[in-house]
């Protein structure tokens, strides 16, 4: 037997979230039933937060994303263990 399950959310989330339902090719309410079968089979709810660095790594992976867009503070690609030993030998 269906029921209705009514629920309220943010209007722009509604219309996100068909968007991308829509994409995948279900409507919305598929993609919510199979979220709440996953929640009702597994006992638990995952959420993931967006990675956020703080600023000191911030600043570090600005620096090495310029770093190498200027081929700078880069090593050659190696064939093998040996070819990078001996590089990091003449390095020393």
């Amino acid at each position: 037997m269906k029921t209705l399950l009514t629920i309220k959310t943010d209007k722009d989330l509604k219309e996100a979230a068909q968007q991308v339902a829509g994409e995948l090719g279900f409507p919305l309410g598929t993609l919510v039933n199979a979220y709440l079968r996953q929640v009702v089979n597994t006992r638990a709810v995952a959420f993931r937060a967006p990675f956020v660095p703080n600023s000191k790594t911030a600043r570090m992976l600005r620096k090495s994303l310029a770093d190498a867009s200027a081929g700078r503070n880069m090593s050659p690609l190696f064939s093998n263990v040996k070819e990078m030993d001996e590089w990091l030998d003449d390095k020393k």
